[in-house]
């Protein structure tokens, strides 16, 4: 199984950084990042103010590694570091997850080659 993990940060460069970091570690596959506009309560007061969000995808074993790694790099107090189970995929994209960031985190596996890689080029 595998899962998306949404985690917000301060600005886009937080955000690259804690993103590129988890990469090169092994322990996502990848991570898209963009602009949001978040608002939100935090200590009594509602609050209102640009964020980035990060969504990683990584086999389903990975998530306690990457949350572990994210909450020592990441800035906020309270991070919002929220898996979601992903119940169905496109195969071949699902099988790159599990070799691009193995449930050790450790080094990505060098992708299969197989007859669809022919598909479509």
């Amino acid at each position: 199984m595998y899962c998306s993990v949404l985690v917000t940060a301060p600005d886009l460069r937080t955000a690259r950084d804690i993103g590129r970091t988890m990469v090169e570690r092994g322990l996502a596959a990848c991570v898209n990042i963009w602009e949001v506009s978040s608002i939100y309560r935090w200590k009594g007061e509602v609050h209102e103010g640009p964020e980035a969000a990060m969504l990683f995808k990584v086999p389903r074993e990975g998530f306690d590694a990457l949350r572990s790694a994210i909450l020592e790099v990441h800035p906020y107090e309270v991070p919002c570091i929220v898996g979601y189970a992903i119940t169905a995929g496109h195969p071949p994209y699902l099988d790159w997850i599990s070799e691009s960031a193995p449930p050790s985190g450790g080094e990505a596996q060098k992708p299969r080659r197989t007859g669809n890689d022919l598909i479509g080029r």
